[in-house]
């Protein structure tokens, strides 16, 4: 358990009772409970009842859950956020649960949005379930996690008992002050979205019996969701029943805008959406302003290690090394190691140009955003391909700039202009790379 912390998280002080469990950190020299840990780290918004779930998180190993509902295929940077956190009480020896909203996602959650989601076939629904399940099994591992769907238990209450046993227990009013509902208004929210929150309450009242989860996990946009499940709870089974609420901060960037979001669209965790390298890239290029921020949210390393790459930053932020050890961090969580690794050479390869040494692999990653034109297997005069491709716009350029140097095939200076180029004796016979100039790189993909 340990190994998973970090930094300078090396033990764990357990206290001497029975029911106790490592939830107790060393960090900076202080023995923190995990609420204080995630104080630290500035991961709480709201919460309620915390004298109450700080003598709970010391007495036990308490449920803990998070949800997604499988709008999508794939996670993104964003669904880290909440995730991380619950993982965090995983690795504390809490038992972490996962909801994948089968039930939920198949009518559309209001939260974060100014209008109605468009509803998805059960059919893409439920392929989308399969792979955020795979996602989290990935990430989560197999010790003291539980995935499960909340289609398998909201499928089966028919309508007439959803109005008797839970909407009486819901009062309009109070639903219609929710900021989810309340920010919904003015533009419309149908009936569908606006029963929502009572799915997510039967979710976390399920989970409480079930599975004994006491506590559940989001965004701050959650706030009015999990509360309305507490009080569910409390008038199901009575006011005296634990139930606990925490929520995480909105984040934004030093600039203003909201985290997570580039450019070029959203950062996944899948491979084949976002590669491991524009993975590693996406957190390499952080500003100074929010390294730090992100490294207590994003990573396990302790508050010592944390606060020795804040001076860095201040003294000598031309290093990068805070922005390193983050994309370091977060690339080999959600892709493993090796990743870690592959992206690493392919940066040196294109700092440096050496572009030879990587493999078809890396080079279908690295190149992936870069201008890609296609070429024929068979063997072409490097004056024919430059002009062919469009590289150069025409031959007189295409032989003054292979005269002068200015053109590197698969990473070598070619000045002949008799140069002939076999594609089949390079990176497998799938590419070959022309670099124009210092930086300017063209990926031609042999068809």
């Amino acid at each position: 358990m340990c190994d998973n912390l970090g930094g300078n998280a090396e033990f764990i002080f357990v206290p001497n009772t029975i029911n106790s469990i490592g939830d107790f950190f060393i960090l900076g020299g202080r023995i923190m409970n995990i609420i204080d840990e995630l104080t630290w780290r500035g991961a709480i918004n709201q919460m309620s009842d915390e004298e109450g779930l700080r003598k709970k998180v010391e007495e036990k190993s308490i449920g803990v859950y998070c949800g997604v509902d499988p709008t999508g295929d794939s996670l993104h940077i964003g669904h880290l956020i909440p995730f991380m956190m619950l993982k965090r009480f995983q690795t504390a020896g809490h038992r972490a649960h996962i909801i994948i909203g089968g039930g939920t996602g198949s009518i559309g959650d209001p939260s974060g949005r100014n209008s109605e989601r468009v509803l998805q076939t059960m059919e893409q629904v439920h392929h989308n379930e399969e792979a955020l399940t795979a996602q989290m099994k990935h990430l989560f591992g197999k010790d003291n996690i539980t995935v499960v769907n909340n289609y398998d238990w909201l499928s089966k209450i028919d309508l007439l008992s959803f109005l008797r046993d839970y909407g009486k227990l819901f009062s309009i009013n109070t639903m219609l002050n929710k900021e989810v509902v309340s920010s919904r208004l003015e533009s419309g929210i149908s009936f569908t979205e606006f029963t929502y929150q009572i799915l997510q309450s039967i979710d976390f009242h399920h989970l409480l019996k079930e599975n004994d989860v006491e506590l559940q996990i989001g965004g701050a946009d959650q706030w009015g969701n999990i509360t309305s499940g507490i009080d569910m709870i409390h008038k199901i089974e009575g006011s005296e029943t634990e139930a606990f609420a925490l929520t995480i901060p909105l984040m934004l960037k030093a600039d203003g805008t909201k985290f997570g979001k580039t450019a070029g669209g959203a950062v996944w965790l899948d491979p084949e959406k976002t590669t491991p390298y524009e993975f590693y890239q996406f957190w390499l290029n952080q500003d100074d302003r929010d390294v730090i921020k992100y490294l207590k949210y994003f990573t396990f390393l302790g508050e010592e290690e944390i606060n020795e790459l804040a001076q860095k930053v201040a003294n000598e932020p031309e290093k990068r090394e805070a922005q390193r050890k983050l994309a370091e961090e977060v690339t080999a969580f959600v892709h493993g190691d090796e990743a870690v690794v592959q992206a690493e050479h392919i940066s040196r390869a294109l700092f440096s140009g050496d572009v030879k040494l990587l493999t078809a692999a890396e080079i279908k990653q690295g190149f992936k955003k870069m201008p890609t034109v296609e070429i024929k297997s068979e063997v072409i005069n490097i004056i024919d391909l430059l002009v062919s491709t469009q590289i150069e716009k025409s031959k007189r350029q295409a032989r003054e700039d292979v005269a002068n140097g200015a053109i590197y095939i698969n990473g070598e200076r070619i000045q002949e202009l008799d140069y002939q180029i076999n594609p089949a004796d390079s990176f497998e016979g799938k590419f070959v790379i022309v670099r124009r100039g210092k930086k300017k790189y063209f990926l031609a993909e042999v068809k």
